[in-house]
């Protein structure tokens, strides 16, 4: 029996010059290169030298940077040299990634280390980038453990670059010396990836979305600047915890300040969990010995169940185009297929799980030229990603919808309304032939509304949280219901007479509405887009005299808690913010709940009386007189 050698002495013999190492790589095998910022720069340098002595070689990668471009080499020579296996999650639509669109296998991220593994697609060499060893001769992955890992544990040939830039991540990021046949140590920075700037889309999408993270949810975020605009969008909030894919240089920013303190996740609390890292240096720096941090492997992070068992999981991914059932394409950008490569369907089923979680999809509704809506009829040929029915939340810089429990022609209305205003008729009338919504229907103002967030507020009355905001055109039958639920008496004061039925022409003028000239402030109870409607304030504006008529309808439980007041302020204030002059209502003499709120304004009010109606009017110009004078 011979005894092992001490792994300090082998770690010597298995030292090689990159040339070296990469010349053990025989013809016809499948190579595996370590992903995204992990990727071997010194290893794949030699291996992109070395194509034109081999042949039949297969590339395996997750996420490259393409700093060296073996797609292009493989392309120059027709796949002899090496053919390309990029496991991609998305759909590739662009010119630049239709190029090279015969390398891409669609998988599942939580699939792809059992793949390994199994041996169904067996790793001849694993080409990855290492810590030097510790005392004990374990050595890190650092930033890129996902499906590394599982790729250096089944490759029958496993060549490390051992750089001493590489952070020391902690959890189940190690491999030994020992598991280890070539070393090749070389110092070189890590690559760092800048995400796109920001645009005022952007932002406009993350303050969207931040309000659906309450204090102590734990957070998927996607990479792209969409999502970072949300991350930021998160500073005010309390106690959020952490388990992603990839960790980037704004999650640090949130983690330092106090944001993200992962006490109250459910699983792995005081930990920030992911499988890789993409950013800067300044991040690299954070994560190393950093016992905080927990890098797990892809079959870990993506898993639907472990993602389930976090409480209020909130996924935030970005998507690249959306049709009107709610199919969703993914985003793939040039060369690196930066975006595109992502465990979407892992975590929008795995939030959908959670106790209190929320699936959250984004998308720019317009290209960036504005010509190309990313909302269309139908995806026709492009790939789905997520199917329509897994599909909760959408979100774009217009607004924020849920589509959960909706039918299409509820989708198309929902969808419509948070679409770019420039394509809105093009896509109302696609849904009308493709027979998604009845050939009767109209959007009327909601054409070029733009939805005023600003508006927005939710209050508390009695332990329950209110929301107040500006109707769309999916609450249409939500605003129905409630005229249905008003008693008698409510319906005669709004109303002005018994009414027992409250049809489509009653509801549309109050949920297609343009926010200027007309505008629709529900009140509603429950889960967003699940919700309620338990109030209804409105103006409409007379353009002869530039004077908004005002009206109010609130359910008989609800009375008494201050929500007509609130209905009012809002209104006038959206109404002077739009140029309008003043407002007026009609009520009946004996309302004298509404004589009383219309004089909270601090404006003065006039009153006349027509012989059946009591006219109530203010100007914005003329204020009402101090108390006492």
């Amino acid at each position: 029996m011979t005894r092992s050698l001490y792994w300090a002495d082998g770690y010597v013999q298995k030292l090689h010059t990159a040339q070296e190492a990469i010349a053990m790589i025989r013809p016809g095998k499948r190579v595996f290169i370590g992903s995204a910022t992990g990727e071997p720069q010194e290893l794949v340098r030699a291996l992109s030298a070395a194509t034109m002595r081999l042949s039949g070689l297969e590339v395996v990668r997750l996420m490259s940077l393409e700093t060296t471009s073996l797609s292009e080499i493989a392309d120059k020579t027709l796949d002899h040299s090496l053919n390309i296996r990029t496991i991609y999650l998305g759909s590739a639509d662009t010119e630049a990634i239709a190029r090279y669109m015969r390398f891409i296998t669609p998988m599942n991220m939580s699939e792809i280390p059992g793949l390994f593994l199994t041996r169904k697609l067996p790793i001849h060499v694993a080409l990855i980038q290492v810590t030097p060893p510790d005392d004990f001769g374990w050595m890190s992955l650092g930033v890129s453990v996902d499906v590394t890992l599982a790729a250096a544990q089944s490759a029958d040939l496993v060549i490390a670059q051992v750089n001493p830039r590489m952070p020391r991540t902690m959890g189940q990021s190690f491999i030994h010396v020992n598991n280890v046949h070539v070393l090749v140590e070389h110092e070189e920075p890590l690559l760092t990836a800048e995400l796109r700037k920001r645009s005022g889309a952007a932002e406009w999408i993350g303050k969207h979305i931040a309000r659906f993270v309450e204090d102590g949810s734990t957070l998927q975020i996607g990479l792209d600047a969409a999502s970072q605009a949300t991350v930021k969008g998160l500073a005010d909030k309390n106690d959020l915890g952490f388990h992603s894919q990839y960790i980037t240089d704004d999650v640090m920013h949130l983690y330092a300040k106090g944001v993200i303190t992962n006490r109250k996740k459910g699983l792995n609390e005081g930990k920030l969990v992911a499988s890789c890292a993409i950013g800067s240096e300044n991040l690299y720096e954070f994560l190393h010995d950093n016992p905080g941090v927990d890098f797990r492997p892809s079959d870990y992070i993506n898993d639907p169940f472990i993602i389930g068992q976090h409480n209020r999981m909130i996924s935030m991914n970005v998507a690249h185009t959306i049709d009107l059932t709610g199919q969703v394409a993914a985003e793939a950008s040039k060369h690196t297929f930066f975006a595109g490569v992502s465990g979407i369907p892992d975590f929008v089923r795995g939030a959908k799980r959670s106790k209190g979680g929320k699936s959250i999809l984004m998308l720019y509704s317009a290209s960036k030229d504005g010509k190309r809506s990313r909302i269309v009829p139908s995806l026709d040929s492009t790939a789905v990603v997520v199917p329509r029915g897994d599909v909760h939340y959408v979100v774009t810089e217009y607004g924020a919808v849920n589509l959960f429990g909706k039918s299409l022609q509820e989708r198309v209305l929902a969808l419509i309304g948070i679409a770019h205003p420039d394509h809105r008729d093009w896509l109302f009338n696609a849904a009308k032939e493709a027979r998604l919504i009845g050939g009767e229907r109209h959007l009327g103002e909601a054409t070029k509304g733009i939805y005023p967030i600003h508006l927005e507020e939710t209050i508390v009355r009695d332990g329950e949280e209110i929301t107040i905001r500006p109707s769309k055109p999916v609450d249409e039958r939500r605003i129905q219901e409630h005229y249905y639920n008003l008693n008698k008496k409510d319906v005669q004061l709004r109303f002005f007479h018994d009414k027992n039925s409250f049809d489509r022409s009653d509801v549309e003028t109050r949920s297609q509405i343009d926010y200027i000239k007309d505008l629709t402030l529900v009140a509603i109870v429950g889960e967003f887009g699940f919700g309620k409607v338990i109030g209804v304030g409105e103006y409409l504006l007379l353009i002869e005299s530039n004077i908004a008529e005002v009206a109010f309808s609130i359910s008989t439980a609800y009375q008494g808690k201050g929500l007509g007041k609130l209905f009012l302020r809002k209104l006038a204030r959206a109404a002077r913010e739009n140029g309008i002059s003043g407002l007026v209502a009609y009520t009946a003499p004996q309302n004298k709940a509404m004589v009383a709120l219309f004089k909270t304004l601090p404006y003065k009010v006039k009153t006349t009386f027509d012989g059946e109606s009591l006219m109530l009017k203010c100007r914005f110009d003329e204020m009402a007189d101090p108390v006492g004078a």
